[in-house]
């Protein structure tokens, strides 16, 4: 029994192919036949190896790139078919072709979407942090100075939110433990404060002053004042590693506390190495003057919002630890773009993802007694009780992925535009006018006649075996549009369809929000 797997094909599809190749066996018999023929004669003809055999004819090695003409010509092809996909191929799509080659996924297996929804949750942590190993090395390295000389040292990690900062602070903390190890040095003790769940900003001070484990006959702040001012024991010499996260909750009026906090890396004994992180960029040089005057800035590593190819890649990575495939490469492609020129937060892609995945879910459950109807009607049987049942008796594979529309109306959930909400509400023709405008602005042409645009309206009609309206009609909508802002007409003629019309909205706003319509999705592409 043949099996039918196509991703994008519909369980309907499906079924009619399989009739088509049973109805159809007989008549194949013969270029069955043939085809086999030909491969016999291929496999043959390569299997001579006659001495009058016609020489192989050697290519040029200008067409050659990574051949010279130095190299041997015995075995340079298979040398360059080896070479060609660790040189030519990006980790993404080394990443692509690894996921092409998993089984497929069951969402209504509720063990798999409880993995899926995991793996995409922003709680997870990656095993690896990728797109982020300069910034990790930049930070290691000046942990590593500060504990080979023994010196204190403050750093302060900046960066947009969801880019990476405190997930990157955890993997540097366990490097600095481990190299100190390998190198014989003692291990520094590792402090991390997440400012935001303080009850009071002087609170830091008593958390830091708590791993010294020494009577407090002062205030904690004076108490490490003392501490850093004179020479320490042996057995109290132990460097201490500080990571204050959400920094900027110890902003106060007078910036008292944070400028205490660094300072304390300036006292002649003092053994802390301490790192802030916060979202502001220049939170030292507006809150922390004095210490530029002092010559005690601290260093500053910026984390940079992530490019459409960085999420692209963080979400391969994560979605490899399945053993299935869940989304189509080209939803995925839809959400890192869109995130990267919004915001470059991976936490929000990740939501969008699992948002995504959830739409797919509820797809799904409103449309399994429809589909089993769909799945009687095409075979000409019975409706079956149990659509898995027959879907197993006939020896067919159904995909289920998350698809673009499905990522689309997820990106419109959580990108919610006065725009989209405009071109969404609007009736079905008026959103036909947009689309065909859409379409006929995609080249250079700026504007048009509303005539034109008539015309190219009037074609995508047609093609869906749409009744279109009529002239006057499409005057009247085409000013409703203008109205709303999405269209600008030009002109003072007293013919009105020659009146010059221009798209007032971006195109890529249309296709988002009319990506969900399957309509409108095919007439777009």
């Amino acid at each position: 029994m043949p099996t039918i797997d196509c991703r994008n094909s519909s369980p309907l599809k499906e079924i009619v192919a399989v009739k088509s190749e049973r109805s159809g066996g007989a008549g194949g018999s013969e270029g069955d036949s043939t085809f086999g023929k030909r491969r016999l004669t291929f496999d043959a003809a390569a299997g001579q190896d006659s001495p009058t055999s016609t020489p192989t004819k050697l290519k040029s090695l200008r067409g050659c790139r990574n051949s010279s003409p130095n190299s041997p010509l015995d075995g340079s092809k298979e040398d360059s078919g080896k070479r060609l996909p660790s040189l030519c191929r990006s980790p993404v799509k080394r990443l692509h072709d690894s996921v092409d080659r998993k089984q497929n996924w069951n969402p209504s297996d509720p063990g798999q979407m409880s993995a899926v929804k995991e793996a995409l949750h922003v709680s997870t942590a990656p095993q690896t942090v990728v797109c982020r190993e300069d910034e990790q090395k930049r930070i290691l390295e000046f942990c590593k100075t500060c504990l080979e000389q023994e010196k204190a040292g403050s750093l302060y990690v900046c960066g947009c939110p969801g880019t990476g900062k405190s997930l990157s602070m955890e993997k540097v903390k366990q490097q600095v433990v481990d190299w100190a190890r390998d190198e014989g040095l003692q291990p520094p003790n590792v402090i991390t404060i997440n400012c935001a769940s303080l009850t009071n900003t002087t609170e830091i001070f008593s958390k830091i002053a708590d791993k010294h484990q020494q009577k407090k006959k002062t205030s904690p702040l004076q108490h490490l004042r003392d501490i850093y001012s004179q020479k320490q024991q042996s057995s109290d010499s132990k460097m201490m590693v500080i990571i204050a996260d959400e920094l900027d909750y110890l902003i106060t009026r007078d910036r008292a506390v944070l400028h205490d906090l660094f300072m304390l890396t300036t006292f002649q004994f003092s053994r802390c190495i301490l790192i802030g992180i916060a979202n502001a960029i220049d939170l030292a040089d507006r809150f922390l003057p004095r210490l530029q005057s002092l010559n005690c800035k601290p260093l500053v590593v910026t984390f940079r919002a992530y490019s459409k190819d960085q999420i692209l890649r963080i979400l391969w990575e994560r979605l490899m630890e399945l053993p299935y495939i869940v989304f189509q490469s080209q939803a995925l492609e839809l959400c890192a773009r869109k995130v990267a020129a919004a915001s470059g937060d991976m936490r929000k892609a990740l939501s969008v993802c699992r948002n995504a995945v959830e739409m797919l879910e509820a797809e799904m459950s409103k449309s399994s007694s429809s589909l089993s109807s769909s799945v009687g009607e095409a075979t000409d049987q019975q409706t079956p009780p149990d659509l898995e049942v027959f879907k197993r008796q006939q020896n067919i594979t159904v995909t289920f992925q998350v698809r673009i529309d499905h990522m689309a109306a997820a990106l419109s959930k959580t990108f919610r535009s006065p725009v989209v909400d405009t071109i969404q509400s609007l009736p079905q023709h008026q959103q036909i006018i947009l689309c065909s405008a859409a379409k006929f602005f995609r080249g250079k042409k700026k504007d048009t006649t509303i005539e034109e645009l008539n015309k190219s309206y009037v074609g995508v009609c047609k093609s869906a075996q749409i009744p279109p309206v009529g002239i006057l009609e499409f005057l009247s909508m085409c000013s409703v549009l203008s109205d709303q802002g999405l269209f600008k007409l030009v002109g003072q003629s007293r013919d009105d369809k020659l009146k010059s019309v221009t798209l007032k909205v971006d195109g890529s706003d249309i296709t988002f929000a009319l990506q969900g319509v399957r309509f409108f999705r095919n007439c777009l592409q």
